[in-house]
């Protein structure tokens, strides 16, 4: 079904509850790019399933985004079977570039590394939504509401049930799971009394396309600077994609200059080494935070993605977090349903939780580490973190631990990415033991 065609169908009437008394065994709410990779995982699993967007479809299409897609993420939609829609819309990275300021030595993670044809790959928005959309559209176990908004729901002890709005019209259905996948401020979570932990940062994020004269050689680099990480991540058509860290004062002034004021500051961070720089479309800054919800889990609800936690976008590991998180509770609730087990049990959705909790704490605290270390002039900090690059330089085990640690070599495996040939990443994961 096209999107448009999507856009105007209005939702058909749940059918009658069966005799367990539910319409779905999942509702999940937050078409975005998580929420439908969960429905995507969960295809060929034998659960009937509600996907709820609150925005019309093209305009989610349209938000203007791209993200670091790490090589674990690539090979979960390789197990999904939509990697070979998405795989010509992106572009890969075949070279990192970690740096200190101007200090002048280069940390240079290559394939060579870990024997890859690639470390890693950047998608835009739309070149991950889109794919998605219309692989969902062909599951015959998902039923997609689009725009449609959840209003209220109750949790009972076998069922939960949804109240939901759509076209003005109000309906109720019953599942035996409610997923939150609506976003860092979920009103599903809140509505459930989970609290979070964490705090905002310091620092704001500023987000610009640039066309640089020269090719950027599919490289990608993170530069830190005292008032926060610079990164810049290579795009198809020779495009690159900045994100910038500056205390929030300093954002709200990047973003206030003229395009030529703004490419001048740029350019000082940038450098020359791809030539002149090109502004495309406008410029974006958004708040930093670090979260982590007390609980991913209660009975008969789920977390994942940002409604489960959010980190600082230093290394780009956000998004591929909530893809994993994806990928292991579409794992864990397959299992249960092909034993014939109630999947919003809480023992079945502590397991998720069991698996999740710990290493998206461990990223939390790695990327925030990251932050802290490399975002200040502090002198034995300075000395201490120079060290450590040139540690990374000269010990080649720990430089490719770290590397693992950035693409998602490290941790459990879902058994989606197991199930990929992609690369030699398989291979890889087998020799670290996570296969």
């Amino acid at each position: 079904m096209a999107l448009t065609q999507l856009e105007q169908t209005l939702p058909p009437q749940p059918t009658p509850p069966n005799e367990r008394g539910y319409e779905y065994d999942l509702v999940i709410v937050g078409g975005g790019i998580i929420g439908l990779t969960l429905a995507s995982a969960l295809k060929d699993s034998g659960l009937s399933i509600l996907l709820i967007e609150a925005k019309v479809a093209s305009a989610a299409v349209a938000k203007g985004q791209a993200y670091a897609v790490h090589q674990l993420s690539a090979l979960i939609y390789q197990g999904i079977g939509v990697w070979d829609k998405i795989l010509p819309q992106i572009a890969k990275y075949c070279r990192v570039r970690l740096s200190d300021a101007d200090y002048p030595n280069v940390v240079e993670f290559t394939t060579d590394d870990i024997d890859t044809a690639e470390l890693g790959y950047v998608a835009e928005h739309q070149a991950l939504l889109q794919p998605l959309q219309e692989f969902v559209q062909d599951c015959a176990n998902v039923t997609y509401l689009c725009p449609a908004e959840v209003v209220n729901t109750q949790y009972q002890q076998d069922i939960v049930a949804i109240d939901i709005k759509v076209a003005d019209q109000l309906q109720t259905v019953k599942s035996k799971l409610l997923i939150a996948a609506d976003g860092a401020r979920s009103p599903i979570r809140q509505a459930a009394g989970i609290k979070t932990s964490g705090w905002k940062y310091w620092q704001s994020c500023i987000v610009a396309f640039v066309k640089p004269e020269k090719p950027h050689n599919n490289t990608a680099y993170e530069r830190f600077w005292s008032s926060g990480p610079f990164a810049i991540l290579p795009l198809p058509g020779n495009r690159c994609r900045i994100v910038w860290t500056a205390p929030h004062e300093e954002a709200k002034a990047l973003c206030a200059l003229d395009d030529e004021q703004f490419l001048t500051e740029l350019t000082r961070r940038y450098g020359d080494q791809m030539g002149k720089l090109e502004l495309l479309g406008d410029r974006f800054v958004f708040q930093v935070q670090l979260m982590q919800s007390d609980r991913y889990v209660l009975p008969r609800l789920a977390l994942i993605g940002d409604a489960a936690h959010n980190c600082h976008p230093v290394g780009g590991q956000g998004l591929n977090l909530g893809i994993r998180d994806a990928a292991a509770l579409a794992q864990v609730l397959q299992t249960a349903h092909q034993a014939g087990k109630d999947i919003g049990d809480i023992q079945i959705l502590k397991g998720y939780e069991r698996w999740r909790k710990l290493e998206n704490l461990t990223i939390l605290g790695f990327t925030d580490l990251l932050d802290r270390m490399f975002s200040n002039n502090f002198l034995p900090v300075v000395l201490v973190r120079r060290l450590g690059l040139w540690f990374l330089q000269r010990v080649p085990v720990l430089k490719v631990f770290m590397l693992k640690l950035m693409i998602g070599l490290k941790g459990r495996t879902p058994e989606l990415a197991k199930l990929s040939g992609l690369n030699a990443i398989p291979q890889q994961l087998e020799k670290s033991g996570l296969g």
